[in-house]
């Protein structure tokens, strides 16, 4: 099937899957390609001068006010598992419904950093790619999670097991979501290719150990080796594919990290 010129397929999968097409309205917004970029060698003016008008600084404070987080890193984790997951829904969704992976160039996706969740993105051009796992793998994990990471770690110091952890905890997520979508509609085949094609994608050397699927059964759970902070916020709790069994005392550093 070929890609939809407004990937309207991803409409009925819910928020994290939907991808908006064309220019976004009333007000420019940066491309991802701007957020991953280094603010001191980005060539549009008020970024270089002005970091904290970085759309990744925006983020992150706009997590940090929704979530109470007690420090910019807490934030800074949860707001690159929410976009993760967002590009992997996309991308998964589109591999399995359409048999074909749209061009997900980080220069073509518009993002409203200051938006409420799940993360606004807009992709200005819709070109087709095949759907095959090394190609999303080059597209998500290349394309987007590799620069995104450098840029979390260079501004709040997240460890490289933390971001690998998120990475593949948003995978997992995503493909759990498109399985049960899939049988809530009687669609098993394409709960069936959402589950082979992440399996192959958590083998990839960047996702490989960061956490292991779980449970018998013809949908596995998830378990992460890393934790991504998140029961450090207020309330928060542990999320259901901690590598924690109960949160962790006083400690102010968890040995997962």
């Amino acid at each position: 099937m070929n890609l939809a010129p407004g990937l309207a397929a991803l409409n009925d999968l819910g928020g994290f899957f939907v991808l908006r097409t064309g220019a976004p309205p009333h007000r420019a917004l940066p491309t991802l390609a701007q957020a991953y970029a280094d603010p001191a060698n980005d060539p549009t003016t008020d970024l270089a001068t002005d970091p904290d008008g970085h759309p990744l600084g925006v983020r992150v404070r706009r997590v940090a006010d929704g979530i109470g987080a007690p420090e910019a890193r807490v934030a800074a984790s949860v707001a690159h598992q929410a976009l993760a997951a967002r590009l992997w829904s996309a991308a998964l969704g589109c591999a399995v419904l359409y048999g074909r992976l749209p061009d997900l160039d980080a220069r073509l996706i518009r993002w409203d950093p200051a938006g409420s969740a799940p993360d606004d993105l807009w992709l200005t051009e819709v070109r087709a790619r095949p759907a095959d796992p090394e190609t999303v793998a080059d597209v998500v994990l290349h394309g987007h999670l590799e620069p995104l990471a450098v840029a979390l770690r260079a501004r709040y110091r997240l460890a490289p097991g933390l971001l690998r952890g998120n990475a593949a905890s948003a995978l997992a997520a995503a493909a759990r979501l498109l399985e049960n979508r899939a049988r809530d509609t009687g669609r098993t085949e394409v709960g069936d290719h959402a589950r082979e094609l992440t399996a192959r994608l958590l083998a990839h050397p960047l996702l490989d150990g960061a956490g292991t699927l779980t449970g018998p059964g013809p949908r596995p759970g998830f378990r992460r080796r890393s934790c991504c902070l998140y029961y450090r916020v207020p309330g928060g709790g542990l999320c259901g594919d901690c590598c924690f069994t109960r949160v962790p005392g006083s400690s102010p550093r968890a040995t997962s990290e």
